[in-house]
């Protein structure tokens, strides 16, 4: 098949640098990155979290191929700051974000371990519905249903 071992996906070879910068000498301002080893998922992560940076004028992100694992991203400011120094506090805050979530997320299936079964009607509820699963109700979750069953 056409397709690379999984593991030449996301494994960076000795020597491979994960990040490339080039300067764009077309347009100010702007930089040509190439990220190895990674797909759309952290290009459009890292283009959304660029977006809603005021710094930026234009960010936008491709993947030349789908099976060579990289993909390159064009960043252009407003010239207050360098492209190479935006993308990196972009990455800090989409990390903090990450982190973010990762507690948030934990913390959400830790009460479900905590309470075990929440009665019908209990605060936050909406009176009937079990958002946790625990089988409260006559909901889809009290036929042994999980919450990836669906």
């Amino acid at each position: 098949m056409n397709a690379p071992n999984r593991h030449e996906l996301y494994v960076l070879e000795d020597g491979e640098k994960p990040v490339e910068v080039s300067e764009d000498t077309k347009i100010p301002n702007a930089a040509t990155i190439k990220i190895v080893k990674q797909d759309h998922t952290l290009g459009n992560m890292l283009r959304a979290q660029l977006l809603s940076m005021p710094q930026i004028l234009f960010a936008g992100y491709k993947v030349p191929h789908p099976l060579h694992p990289y993909f390159i991203i064009k960043i252009q400011t407003d010239g207050t700051i360098t492209p190479q120094a935006i993308l990196e506090q972009a990455c800090t805050k989409l990390i903090g974000t990450m982190s973010s979530l990762e507690t948030k997320f934990k913390r959400e299936f830790s009460y479900k371990d905590v309470e075990g079964t929440v009665g019908v009607g209990a605060a936050g509820t909406g009176g009937g519905e079990d958002p946790y699963g625990t089988g409260a109700g006559g909901s889809a979750w009290a036929r042994g249903r999980d919450y990836l069953d669906f």
